[in-house]
């Protein structure tokens, strides 16, 4: 799993700086600025959890077999899904019942960092 969380690091760490670009280049002319920091929210939390899972896979490989630090990593993966997917699409399509979405995304966000706080005082 270690691999596989680290493979998602990299691939959620690429589309945050392609999106960061993409919103600064693209879509700066095409939506509201309040919509253009909504995405730009969305594209701050994928870098933060993208990172995040980074170290959590760099973790797993000391810790094999750790079940808190496997939920950690996916509750990040989920949240990163959820909160940052429905702000992106908040941001590109203005249906505002998507932003009922977001918080469950930032529920297992800090769940995941939970996860790791218990994991961290068990050690």
């Amino acid at each position: 799993m270690k691999t596989y969380f680290l493979a998602l690091a990299a691939l959620f760490g690429m589309l945050s700086v392609a999106f960061g670009a993409f919103a600064t280049h693209a879509l700066r002319s095409r939506i509201t600025p309040s919509m253009l920091e909504v995405f730009r929210t969305g594209s701050d939390y994928l870098i933060y959890h993208a990172l995040a899972l980074g170290g959590l896979s760099i973790l797993m490989h000391w810790y094999t077999d750790n079940r808190l630090l496997l939920s950690a990593g996916w509750a990040f993966t989920v949240g990163i899904l959820l909160f940052c997917g429905s702000l992106f699409a908040l941001a590109l399509t203005g249906m505002t019942w998507l932003g009922a979405i977001t918080p469950l995304g930032g529920v297992a966000f800090i769940t995941g960092w939970l996860l790791i706080l218990i994991f961290a005082l068990r050690i």
